[in-house]
C-alpha cells in the first residue's frame, strides 16, 4: 500500500531522496549535471511529498512557486527498484492536486532529454511541451512543459 506525505525539505527521507535522485542525474546528465544541479537546492521548500511503501521512503517530489498563478514541479524521482509501480504518476497527481490547494491554476516543470520515463510520464499525464523558461533557455538537453489544473474549488 502506498502512502503519501505532505512535508518540506527538511525531512530527512525528503533529503535521501534527493541524494538519489542527484546521483541518478550525474549517471545520466553527465558533464551537464553540474549545470542542473545548481538549479535545484532543496534549503527552502515549503512543499515536498514523500512516497513509502510500508516504512520504506520510494519516491518523492516538490513544489516551488513559480509565479503568482503558477507552481514548478521539482524533485520528482522513485527508487529503480519501485520503478513500474505507477508511483510517480500518483505523486504527480499529488503534486498538481496540492498546487490548486494553494491557489494555482497551472504547473510547469523542466526535465531533461536523458529522463525518457519522465517524458513519457508527463506527455501521458496531459503536460503540453513549452518553449523553455528561465535559467534553461537555450539549453538543448533541456525540455519544458505546462498543464492547467482543472480541479474544481470546493
Amino acid at each position: 500500500m502506498l502512502k503519501l506525505k505532505r512535508t518540506d525539505s527538511n525531512d530527512q527521507d525528503f533529503r535521501d531522496l534527493v541524494k538519489a535522485l542527484d546521483t541518478d542525474l550525474a549517471l545520466r546528465d553527465g558533464d551537464d549535471h553540474d549545470f542542473y544541479k545548481q538549479f535545484n537546492k532543496i534549503d527552502a521548500i515549503k512543499y515536498a511529498l514523500v512516497a513509502y511503501e510500508g516504512d520504506i521512503p520510494v519516491g518523492c517530489g516538490a513544489l516551488k512557486m513559480f509565479d503568482a498563478d503558477t507552481m514548478e514541479i521539482k524533485r520528482m524521482f522513485t527508487v529503480p527498484e519501485s520503478r513500474g509501480k505507477g508511483i510517480a504518476e500518483k505523486i504527480l497527481n499529488a503534486l498538481e492536486s496540492w498546487a490548486s490547494e494553494l491557489g494555482c491554476n497551472q504547473v510547469v516543470l523542466e526535465t531533461g532529454i536523458n529522463q525518457q520515463e519522465a517524458l513519457a510520464l508527463y506527455k501521458k499525464s496531459g503536460f503540453e511541451r513549452i518553449n523553455n523558461y528561465g535559467q534553461y533557455i537555450g539549453v538543448e538537453n533541456s525540455f519544458c512543459f505546462r498543464k492547467t489544473l482543472n480541479f474544481s474549488k470546493a
